[in-house]
């Protein structure tokens, strides 16, 4: 018995997770072995106003593109876009801004400022989480996750600015990153978004 898990565990082992370069972006081509208890959901993540948290469990069954977000970037306008892209794919997709001050100081607003300019500006009607860390000593745990192999079980990733993608699957698992320059309408983002 010992001989028989020893040799599934090795197998789950060799089959390790590929990566690949499309274009600029990073993709996965995830194993269902390799992530056992790795998904999103057990996460928590407060809302833009702090009342509340996101509930995952509303996005299960849909990919989810997390990005974070800043009211005076030159990415900006990438907002126009991304709403867009939701309003186009909403049945199947959730996107999640992340509004970060580390980058550039491009967003200082308060919790407010952030809502009235998204709304009048670009009306985003996808959600927004609190104000956050994407790194260094106060790192939120979801980016965390997001850029660590060991704990999201995929890839290591780095946010090097504002409106940096991260493409989750149905279940909750990571499956790809995009750099700032990556537009919403990019081929290989929607490629991705579409893939079943």
């Amino acid at each position: 018995m010992k001989k028989i898990l020893y040799v599934l565990f090795s197998g789950a082992f060799i089959l390790a997770i590929k990566s690949c370069v499309f274009g600029k972006a990073k993709l996965a081509e995830p194993t269902a072995l390799a992530f056992a208890d790795s998904s999103i959901y057990s996460i928590q993540l407060a809302t833009l106003d702090g009342k509340g948290q996101i509930n995952w469990g509303d996005y299960k069954g849909k990919k989810i593109l997390i990005v974070n977000t800043a009211s005076e970037c030159g990415y900006t306008p990438q907002y126009e876009g991304l709403e867009k892209l939701y309003q186009k794919y909403k049945e199947s997709l959730v996107i999640i801004g992340c509004p970060c001050n580390q980058f550039g100081g491009q967003e200082p607003g308060d919790t407010a400022e952030i809502r009235n300019f998204c709304s009048t500006k670009y009306n985003i009607s996808f959600p927004l989480s609190a104000k956050l860390d994407v790194k260094g000593s106060n790192q939120h745990p979801l980016y965390a996750w997001l850029t660590q192999k060991d704990l999201n079980k995929v890839m290591d990733a780095t946010v090097k600015w504002n409106f940096n993608k991260f493409l989750i699957d149905e279940q909750g698992r990571l499956i790809a990153y995009f750099p700032s320059s990556t537009k919403p309408d990019d081929a290989g983002l929607i490629s991705a978004i579409e893939k079943k």
